[in-house]
């Protein structure tokens, strides 16, 4: 089964390509605390055509660049940029 994943596009000033925000809560292993990660990834756009502030789904594809292992699958919610 493929790597899906939701996040927000921050950046899409490259050709073919967006920096999307992966974000994720956890608790500590001991003191049970929140902990917020950020995560970019970069992922290829195909034919889509994602903005700034977009909610997008990405899926895991064989690599397709040095640092691009992602393809956006679709747009789930627009942003507001």
């Amino acid at each position: 089964m493929k790597k899906t994943l939701e996040g927000i596009v921050v950046s899409n000033k490259m050709a073919k390509t967006v920096v999307v925000k992966i974000s994720s809560k956890s608790a500590h292993p001991i003191y049970k605390k929140l902990i917020k990660r950020e995560k970019k990834i970069k992922a290829d756009i195909g034919s889509l055509s994602p903005n700034l502030g977009d909610r997008v789904r990405i899926v895991g594809t064989r690599p397709i660049s040095k640092d691009k292992h992602f393809k956006v699958m679709e747009v789930l919610k627009s942003g507001s940029a």
